[in-house]
Formats: C-alpha cells, structure tokens, sequence
C-alpha cells in the first residue's frame, strides 16, 4: 500500500484535539498518526503563532496550509521516507518478522541499530499492510467501565424493514440511525430510507435537539457515512463528517471492524428497536414512523427500568448527562460536498454539473474541492488555491486571471476590452471593429474581430487603419475586403481601383472599361442588324 498523504481535515483535527487539552497519546489515536508526526504538526502550529488557550477560529484555511508546507515535504513518488527505508530492508523484515518471528518491538531495536529510524507505528502497518505478517488474536474480553457522564454516545446501523414512501409510490428500506449514551442508555432512533453522509448528519442533527445538547465523543462503527477505509490503526474519516464534528465539537472515535464488544450499549438496542417499536406496526410514511419513533424513546423506552442500571433510561439522563453536554446548536448545518476533481484543458473543474476555473498551472492534475451552499473552495496539496461563489447546476464560475491572457477576451466573451484592444490601433480600427460587432449576437462576430487584430499585426497599425478608414466611408464592413485592399496597396488609392467596385463575396461587380451592347453589330448578309 502507497503512502497516504495526511489531508487537510485531519491535521486540523489534530490541532483541533491539541486546543481542547488532549495529549499526544490520544491524539495519536483519535487521529490515526505516529505521536512524533502529531508532535510535528503540534509544533508547527505553534511556531506559527497558534495559542493553546485560544479557540478553534485559529484553524484558518491559510494557517493550515502553512502548517502542512513546514511539516510535509515533497513526495514525487507519494510515499514517506520511513516506507522508502523499510523497502530497502524488505527481505530483512520478512526473515525477522515471519520466519523468526520476532515481535515489531523487537525489530524496530534491530533496526534502529543499524541506523535505520522509523516511527514504531509505521513499521507496525508496514508489516501490516505491505508483508502482510500480524493478526490480532482473539481471545476473553472484560468489561469496560461507563465513563463519565456525557462523555460517550455510541451510534450504530440497523435495518428495519419496509415502509411506504409517498414521493415514488413504492415501499422503501427503513433505516434506523440509533443513538445510545453510555451512562444512561437513554436511545434516540432516526429513521431514513438512505445511508449517505447528509442522512446521517440530519440524524445527529435531530440527536442533538432530542437530547439536548452535544457529547463530548461519539463511537459509531465503521459506516461509509463516516469511515471511508476501516483500518484497526489508521481509519480513514469521511471528510465531510469530520468537519461536521469540528463543527458541533465531538471527537470521533470508530469501533473496529466486526468488533461489537467495542459498543455494546447500542448493539442490544437495534434488535431491541426492530422488535420492540418496528414489528407488528403500520406506518403512513417516513414522517409518520419518525414522529412514532420519537414518542416511543421518551415514553416507552425511556420509561422502561433497564436491566443493567436499574434505572429508567430517561430520568437518569436529566439528572446525570444532560447537565454534563455541551449546548445544543441553534441551527442547521450547513452539509458540505468533498470531492477531488481533474483540472481539465480549458483551465476549470466540475463539481455538482457546474464548472470553476482554477490557474493553469494546474492543468492535469487533481485537486481537492469544498463546496457548501454558499461558497467552493479549491485545495491543491493543502493549501487554498481558490474560492468560488457556488453556481447551479449548467452554470459556471471562471476569473479571468486564471486564462491565457491572449484568450481571456474571447473566453469571457468580454466585447468592450475587445473594443478597446482595437482601438489602441487606430481610431478608424476601433471604430471598424464596433461595426463590426453592432449585431444582434455580437459575440458571434468575435472571430471577426480577431482577424481584423490579425491583419494589425501583420501589415503595421497604420495600414490597416488607413483600409479601416475607406471601407467605412464606403459603409462597407467585411474584414476580407480589408485584407484585399492590404494585400493590392490600394488603402491609400481613392482613384485607381474605387473601393465599391472591389469585388464582395457573392456580389457581381461590371469591368471597369466594359463596352455598352450597342457597340457591337452582326452582319447577316448586307445588312448591319444592331446586336
């Protein structure tokens, strides 16, 4: 496996971590990162002015990318110089680590006495993911202590049937998005016909409000919604839930893959919801079942005396968590779309059918794309490289800075530069060109333009605008009659070759010394018949 590049949102997790007073221990594994690439970032942060008693609003775009630029030198190949080392010492890793079976603690002493030194970390997924040398061994489990009040919520998945859905007249898969406190069990259920990231953040959305406030860390298993790639040491977070969480202020903490004993307080309540609130019922719709799922919680659920605790699930929250959670947002969130995107030739990439330009430097390659409703945001190896209003769908959003400065008129269909460019020529070119393009659809007559410029530049300004200056006394506007008179040296000769007998395409022109018929006569035998 190739050497991923830590994306922005994760080093402003990171920090984000840092501000509230983790350690780099946690840290290191709330964010999937070696304790010295977390110190790293840290430090960076630091350096660059970041207080640790100052809050999130430190985390611009800007002073993220700066952070990225003093920590993360260039990979041409996409690949950390830890994993360049250990290739280089494959052969010896596979007889220790397999073979010998030697433990990675040990190989990594080995290794650094032949000077080869590498995160711990690092050559524990090498061996992981590249030898393919390291299982974890399953064996007895123990009880884990609750935690504090407000600290944890787990989240987890569960299909609950079929329900009719009013909108395609068809019956749909009923999701349950199931929302479970540690401490007092207290479960909130969101009901959804989709598993995509928006459906999740509306569920955790209308959590909030139903419990009343924020907690502290949220424990989902690994859906797509949320992890992109499961990985037991290194979890790649969905983008756009991680700045979700940024936003309302919880940590993200995934449960291992087929690993339910690291959220066993919402694994019981899925089937507990399936069998309890879903069976033997009928429900109009989605909105129906979503109102009788929120009355079941408080007052079924909620009431019930639970097993464990002893105690009814919904008095023990207000009394010990609800004191305990962050405040409840006030407003919706605002879902963005994550993306990468290919810069194509015409210098603009595509996001949601709509086009953005970006500089041509970029030409080919692929960048990170941000857009909320408001607002796309461009991102090229971490840092910001443009910001664009949003556009519907079939529309676009171009600066002119980021074309050719030779086509930046004609792409923008900018007709009054073009006017003014004619005009730097010559007056009589200006006003040549304005004729030119006085048309219903004057862009159309652009290219006319151009080559008006064209022929500027090959016979000198003060020819061109000499031909400019007799067409137009002639009220005639055709660049290839210009063209004509330059390539005959006629732009100055009012007299020899009459501007209105040069011939127009289409137009039929008499000679100049033609004859009237009357001059010519037929002879039939001794008469003289007038042909």
């Amino acid at each position: 496996m190739a050497f991923r590049e830590v994306r922005v949102f994760e080093v402003r997790e990171v920090l984000r971590l840092w501000l509230r007073g983790d350690g780099l221990r946690p840290i290191s594994r709330l964010a999937g990162m070696d304790r010295k690439t977390v110190r790293r970032y840290i430090e960076a942060a630091e350096e660059l002015g970041v207080d640790r008693a100052g809050g999130d609003d430190q985390l611009s775009d800007e002073l993220l990318g700066q952070v990225i630029e003093r920590v993360r030198p260039d990979r041409t190949d996409g690949r950390g110089e830890a994993r360049r080392l250990l290739d280089g010492h494959r052969a010896q890793l596979v007889k220790w680590l397999d073979k010998e079976g030697l433990t990675v603690v040990k190989v990594h002493e080995l290794l650094e006495r032949q000077g080869v030194v590498v995160p711990e970390r690092t050559l524990h997924r090498y061996a992981l993911e590249e030898l393919g040398i390291g299982r974890s061994v399953r064996g007895s489990t123990v009880r884990v202590a609750d935690g504090e009040p407000g600290d944890e919520l787990q989240v987890d998945f569960g299909k609950l049937g079929r329900v009719a859905d009013v909108e395609s007249g068809r019956l749909r898969d009923l999701w349950a998005l199931v929302f479970t406190p540690v401490v007092s069990r207290y479960s909130f259920v969101w009901l959804c016909h989709r598993q995509t990231t928006a459906d999740v953040i509306a569920g955790f959305e209308a959590a909030w409000v139903f419990f009343g406030g924020v907690f502290a860390t949220v424990i989902p298993d690994n859906m797509k919604a949320i992890v992109d790639a499961a990985n037991a040491l290194d979890p790649r977070f969905n983008q756009a839930f991680i700045e979700y969480a940024q936003a309302r202020g919880f940590v993200v903490d995934p449960a291992r893959v087929r690993t339910p004993q690291d959220k066993p307080r919402v694994e019981r309540v899925v089937p507990f919801v399936r069998n309890s609130f879903f069976a033997g019922e009928t429900f109009i719709d989605l909105a129906d079942a979503q109102r009788r799922a929120e009355d079941w919680c408080r007052e079924r659920a909620g009431m019930r005396v639970h097993g464990t605790t002893q105690l009814r699930p919904a008095e023990h929250f207000r009394a010990v968590e609800l004191p305990a959670l962050t405040p409840a947002p006030t407003s919706l969130y605002d879902v963005p779309i994550y993306t990468t995107a290919k810069v194509h030739r015409d210098h603009h990439i595509e996001v949601a059918k709509a086009l953005y330009s970006v500089p041509g430097n970029l030409i080919g390659t692929r960048v990170d794309v941000r857009a909320d409703r408001t607002l796309v945001r461009v991102f090229s190896r971490g840092q910001l490289v443009k910001v664009h209003p949003r556009q519907i769908a079939g529309h676009r959003s171009t600066d002119p800075d980021d074309l050719p400065s030779d086509k930046t008129v004609y792409a923008m269909r900018d007709l009054d530069k073009l006017g003014r460019i004619a005009a730097e020529h010559g007056l009589a070119i200006g006003a040549y060109a304005a004729a030119l393009l006085d048309v219903p659809l004057p862009w159309t007559r652009m290219r006319q333009v151009y080559a008006l410029l064209g022929l500027v530049k090959k016979w000198g300004p003060d020819r061109v605008n000499a031909a400019c200056e007799r067409a137009l006394d002639a009220e005639a506007v055709n660049v290839g009659l210009i063209g004509r008179m330059l390539e005959r040296g006629t732009e100055n000769d009012g007299e020899t070759t009459p501007i209105q007998q040069q011939v127009l395409p289409g137009t039929v022109v008499t000679p100049r010394f033609a004859r009237d018929d009357s001059h010519f006569a037929v002879r039939a035998g001794r008469e003289e018949v007038a042909g």
